[in-house]
């Protein structure tokens, strides 16, 4: 490897562009090529570039790149059903590879990528954003410490804007995108799975379209993506989880909080404010001692991004990876396990049952 960790990044849409103004933050590290089949999403990506945009090659499409880029790590940031597809010539490369979540939009999608990275000889990253916001590190770090006590309950509340606008508005059916409890509670599921130390055993979920793309029509069809959802986790050591989701609530003062409840004490975290709340038990009319504190985000990564700076923390630890400094912290099989939990909890809402992990499990 050079001196400088040689970046290429393939989808340079949203999400590409905002991992591309990460990267230019990172100490030692440079992008030297972007993939994207269409020219104004190439566009994006030159203009994020800046002066540097005429240094780094441009392709059309990823064989090409694969074959002629010189590069030491990959960013997937392609739409979701496109994953696989991208991949395959992709792991014939000498680079490791950060893919955006969700890893792939179905079981079998993401079956392959799991068993196609463990045979890969450089690291192998699932993009999970939500785990490096610096409040919700906080949050699980203090909850892995015991804070609380034993864990007994974990909520996850998400309250935001409907799904925005992508390039050929790819994001508004399932088939492109896994259905929203892949494609946006991936994150969730993957939090429940880390802050909980188990796995899920049976989730229910309550979910529809009731508010968001009513009035839009592509090609005759109407969006079938959910927008406002309740699911319960059931995990084997016990621990019982719950995801409040809401695509409406864009005036909502916080757009995420999470609650760990244990038999000594709740904590929560509240995003964007950055809040820690620490709420010991106090016992019946016990008066309440409750203790505040600030997760300070740098505001030069939070400015680079649309996760509260996750996406430079993120790249951080990618790096120390991809130099043998530390540990790939999101696996394939961390993807798979995320996407097994929102295909649960997608047939779950559709067909209005339980139903039990066994019937998304590996052997399936």
């Amino acid at each position: 490897m050079t001196s400088k960790i040689r970046y290429g990044v393939v989808g340079t849409g949203m999400m590409g562009v905002e991992h591309l103004r990460n990267i230019a933050l990172l100490p030692d590290a440079e992008v030297v090529a972007i993939v994207d089949p269409v020219a104004t999403s190439l566009g994006w990506a030159r203009e994020a570039l800046g002066q540097r945009a005429g240094a780094v090659e441009s392709f059309a499409d990823v064989a090409t790149f694969a074959r002629a880029a010189q590069v030491d790590a990959i960013v997937v940031a392609s739409p979701n059903h496109t994953h696989r597809a991208v991949l395959e010539p992709l792991f014939g490369m000498d680079a490791a590879i950060l893919c955006e979540k969700p890893l792939a939009t179905t079981l079998a999608d993401a079956r392959w990528i799991v068993e196609r990275a463990a045979a890969h000889p450089r690291p192998f990253w699932t993009g999970m954003e939500y785990r490096f916001m610096p409040p919700a590190a906080a949050f699980i770090e203090q909850v892995h410490a015991g804070r609380v006590g034993t864990l007994r309950m974990l909520s996850i509340r998400e309250h935001r804007f409907p799904f925005l606008s992508k390039v050929g508005d790819w994001n508004r059916f399932a088939r492109n995108t896994g259905g929203t409890m892949v494609e946006k509670c991936c994150h969730f599921f993957d939090l429940m799975r880390l802050i909980i130390g188990s796995e899920p055993v049976r989730i229910y979920c309550s979910g529809a379209t009731d508010v968001n793309h009513l009035d839009e029509l592509y090609d005759g069809k109407r969006p079938d993506i959910i927008d406002n959802s309740f699911t319960t986790v059931d995990f084997a050591n016990g621990v019982r989880a719950m995801l409040d989701l809401s695509m409406f609530a864009d005036g909502a003062e916080h757009q995420e909080e999470m609650s760990a409840t244990g038999d000594k004490a709740r904590l929560d975290v509240l995003i964007p404010p950055g809040e820690l709340v620490f709420s010991p038990r106090v016992g019946f009319r016990g008066e309440k001692r409750i203790e505040r504190t600030h997760v300070a985000i740098d505001p030069v990564a939070r400015a680079a991004g649309s996760h509260e700076g996750a996406s430079f923390f993120q790249h951080l630890a990618f790096t120390h990876a991809i130099r043998g400094e530390g540990t790939v912290q999101v696996t394939a099989l961390d993807g798979l396990r995320a996407v097994q939990m929102g295909v649960a909890a997608e047939i779950s809402a559709r067909e209005h049952r339980v139903v039990e992990m066994a019937e998304v499990s590996d052997e399936r």
